[in-house]
């Protein structure tokens, strides 16, 4: 368990907690399973992509999902100057190409097997399925920002196979999880 430190007692007899400690809350969300996607954007020649886990569906009426993206990301530029964006959901055979697009210095789209959406979005060739974004609205979210996106297209491989997804810090099979 983490240690809890208790309340600070303020003048006007108020129990604020104090800040929470940004590592603690990453581990402690680790708790918490995910899905794993790349999101792609971009034309031919500036097409990039980054892994991410941090999405949700919003809405089905209207269709809207949302992504949250380090305000310093190397894809938030390229997805700005686009207007909109690819989710590709991975596959439990994928983890390499997961970690190829998590870090900083990430792997070139040119490098994995994609094609283009009809909207002319880079779509990944072997993820379990898709969703085709135009960006709708960006918020603050800290150090972050939330990006929501219009579902304008989707997709789905024909094979039915698990997802892959991260939980404590490591990607995993849904069955090994």
């Amino acid at each position: 368990m983490i240690p809890v430190q208790p309340p600070t007692q303020y003048p006007d007899n108020r129990h604020l907690p104090p800040p929470v400690d940004g590592r603690a809350l990453r581990t402690v969300c680790g708790n918490f399973a995910t899905g794993v996607t790349v999101i792609t954007t971009g034309d031919e020649r500036s097409g990039s992509a980054t892994t991410v886990n941090s999405f949700t569906s919003v809405s089905l009426e209207p269709p809207l999902v949302l992504f949250c993206l380090h305000r310093q990301s190397r894809l938030r530029p390229v997805l700005q100057e686009s207007g909109g964006f690819v989710v590709n959901f991975l596959t439990h055979t994928q983890e390499r190409l997961a970690w190829k697009f998590a870090g900083r210095e990430s792997a070139r789209l040119t490098e994995v097997p994609h094609h283009r959406s009809p909207g002319g979005l880079p779509v990944l060739s072997d993820a379990l399925a898709y969703l085709e974004c135009r960006l709708a609205d960006e918020y603050d979210g800290g150090d972050h920002a939330i990006l929501l996106g219009e579902v304008t297209g989707l997709g789905t491989h024909a094979e039915e196979t698990d997802p892959l997804v991260f939980y404590r810090g490591s990607m995993r099979a849904l069955h090994g999880a």
